[in-house]
């Protein structure tokens, strides 16, 4: 009986802790800065993928990361993009035109192929996020928003500010 009440006791005390560090962590994001966002820049949208993201260097990240690595992380997703989506497109004329001799069904490879580009990108910012931007407190995702023009939705890069987290070293 008593075993069972030590038990509880310590699963509050985690729950309290996980609720103090959400708390913090909450305090910290309510005063970073808005996320920069880069939005596609391309001539091709396939299921709201475009075939490019815009490489011009946005003024919010000055100071925080060089235009260069920025340009060249930019060039990397766009090399992505350019190797999948044309073959994307190949897929989504090929569905159209079968789409009712098989009920629909022709657009499964397409839709397939576009969630597998869509993780490639993200596997490939995560690579950019590990190798460089975590180290300058940035974070690149890949966010699905709603276009301004229209109802539409579209891919985007998110990057946002990470808050610097002191380091506790004792002496």
């Amino acid at each position: 009986m008593m075993e069972d009440f030590d038990e509880i006791y310590e699963e509050d005390e985690e729950e309290e802790e996980e609720d103090e560090d959400r708390a913090a962590e909450e305090q910290l994001l309510k005063y970073a800065p808005d996320p920069v966002v880069v939005r596609g820049s391309g001539h091709v949208t396939v299921f709201g993928l475009s075939n490019k993201f815009e490489s011009e260097f946005p003024s919010a990240l000055t100071g925080k990361v060089a235009p260069e690595e920025f340009k060249a992380s930019i060039n990397r997703v766009n090399s992505c993009l350019r190797k999948t989506l044309p073959v994307n497109v190949r897929w989504l004329l090929c569905g159209c035109l079968c789409c009712c001799c098989t009920l629909g069904f022709s657009l499964w490879p397409v839709i397939c192929l576009s969630k597998r580009t869509g993780r490639s990108l993200e596997k490939l910012l995560e690579w950019e996020n590990c190798r460089l931007y975590h180290k300058l407190c940035l974070h690149w995702r890949l966010s699905k928003r709603k276009c301004e023009t229209n109802n539409m939705m579209e891919y985007v890069i998110l990057i946002e500010f990470l808050p610097k987290i002191p380091i506790f070293r004792p002496d």
